[in-house]
């Protein structure tokens, strides 16, 4: 049996939440990661003007104390390296949405 589940997500930190069990990245993590997509820069999404820009927005004072945070989404699969930097991984990359399908194959127990 299968279930598909629709989920509406209206904030790029939402449709991060939706992968979360996957993903396993901390809240701070993903208001990092959702900053950095928000940009829409997708050639090099952690480049040295981005960092700057999330750091203004998160309230951190040095945007080099974003590489902590880039190595662990790169460690976790959230992004890549590229020849060019980093980019979203393939997960998470679609702007058409996603469907979630959720197979059932236990066996019922009696």
């Amino acid at each position: 049996m299968s279930r598909n589940i629709n989920i509406e997500v209206k904030t790029t930190y939402q449709f991060l939440q939706v992968f979360n069990g996957i993903l396993e990245l901390t809240d701070k993590e993903m208001q990092v990661l959702s900053n950095f997509i928000d940009l829409g820069d997708t050639v090099n999404l952690c480049s040295s003007e981005n960092k700057k820009k999330v750091a203004t927005e998160l309230g951190i004072k040095d945007p080099n104390t974003l590489n902590n945070y880039v190595k662990r989404l790169k460690d976790k699969g959230a992004i890549t390296k590229t020849k060019d930097g980093y980019r979203l991984s393939g997960l998470l990359s679609s702007n058409k949405g996603a469907t979630i399908t959720i197979k059932d194959d236990r066996v019922p127990s009696n």
